[in-house]
């Protein structure tokens, strides 16, 4: 199936002018910085088409006249097909926002033909500069990437640089990043969905009320979306529940790092939560090792036996294959334990992230 990228034109791929938005003479005409080189490089390299998608408020209008428009429109297509990037498609809205017309953005009004089954929309992408880019995506079934600094979308990528979008767009495999692990055994039923690339959305059931706050803390400070269902024998006690959902969630981020490329591997990072200072360092080297230095003295914090504080952490390292270090100070458990699932989650999301530009396995070995 065909895939696409739908490229908003104003604030993507040329500067928006701050004061009236609208590029209608050549001398506005300026060119986003690294926009020209890195689609140079989505071009040569990767397999989508390219669709402009734009809304340009009035066109056509006396508050917008086509003769100002044209010029420095078809002047960005000449620069841009001089280096080598053509559009397969462009799809211009010239309403205004009040109209509500069903072809503006984030309406699909203009995108019927790429609706019709023949494109694999789940893997294509919608990059734009404003929330209703990534609306559009949501609406076309497509994913978002948004260029800019608002931090509450549901866009995969937020960014500034479109270096890091190529190179987002080169390490992402069909489906994402993402894995789905069942484990069932004669103790546990477990269901195990995981997007490292997510926005932090969890749907937690676990039987187990605090492990479920806990893992919610990993999803929203590891911004992976992370699903746990777990039918376990709590009627003997909590063991066999916490143990196998720390194995199921390891074996399912080994799956969705697939051979690790580009990804910074290392991961660490040091939390304060009143009085505890939680310090976690990982590496996601194939070679699990696990040590922990935490001050515990409870049996329990709610229905969490605390024993199972550091065999969680040494179920995700044996099955992710990760080395797992985690050095915790403090006085109160609740508060050890939560500024814990902090810290490795924000050293969870140091270690997966794709580095920018880089496309290598991060071993001298050439392999993890």
């Amino acid at each position: 199936m065909k895939k696409a990228l739908f490229i908003d034109r104003d604030g993507t791929i040329i500067v928006e002018p701050p004061v009236d938005y609208q590029v209608d003479s050549l001398e506005k005409l300026a060119f986003v910085p690294q926009a020209i080189s890195q689609l140079q490089n989505i071009v040569e390299e990767l397999d989508y088409e390219l669709v402009m998608v734009t809304n340009q408020d009035g066109l056509g209008t006396d508050s917008f006249p086509e003769d100002t428009f044209w010029p420095a429109q078809n002047k960005m297509l000449e620069t841009l097909k001089g280096e080598g990037i053509e559009f397969d498609d462009i799809l211009i809205d010239k309403t205004f926002e009040h109209e509500k017309a069903p072809t503006r953005k984030p309406r699909t009004g203009l995108m019927t033909k790429y609706m019709s089954g023949e494109y694999d929309l789940a893997n294509s992408f919608v990059i734009g500069d404003r929330l209703t880019d990534v609306e559009l995506a949501t609406n076309l079934g497509a994913k978002g990437i948004l260029i800019g600094d608002v931090q509450k979308s549901d866009a995969v990528l937020t960014t500034k640089s479109w270096k890091e979008i190529y190179s987002f767009l080169k390490n992402y495999k069909a489906g994402g990043r993402a894995a789905k692990v069942e484990r069932i055994t004669n103790e546990t039923k477990i269901l195990i969905q995981v997007n490292l690339d997510g926005t932090g959305k969890s749907e937690l059931s676990t039987g187990i009320g605090f492990f479920d706050h806990m893992l919610h803390q990993v999803a929203r400070h590891g911004k992976v979306d992370l699903t746990v269902k777990v039918e376990g024998d709590l009627h003997i006690d909590e063991h066999h529940t916490i143990e196998d959902t720390g194995l199921a969630i390891g074996e399912a981020f080994k799956q969705a790092l697939g051979d690790k490329r580009g990804i910074a591997r290392y991961g660490f990072f040091i939390a304060p939560m009143d009085e505890v200072l939680a310090q976690v360092a990982l590496d996601f080297s194939g070679r699990p090792w696990f040590v922990c230095d935490a001050p515990l003295s409870r049996e329990r914090v709610g229905d969490f036996p605390v024993e199972m504080f550091s065999h969680f952490f040494k179920s995700f390292s044996d099955t992710s294959g990760c080395n797992l270090n985690i050095k915790t100070s403090g006085d109160n458990d609740h508060h050890i334990i939560e500024g814990t699932f902090k810290a490795f989650a924000k050293a969870l999301r140091m270690a997966i992230q794709v580095e920018e530009g880089n496309n290598e396995i991060p071993s001298t070995k050439g392999v993890l």
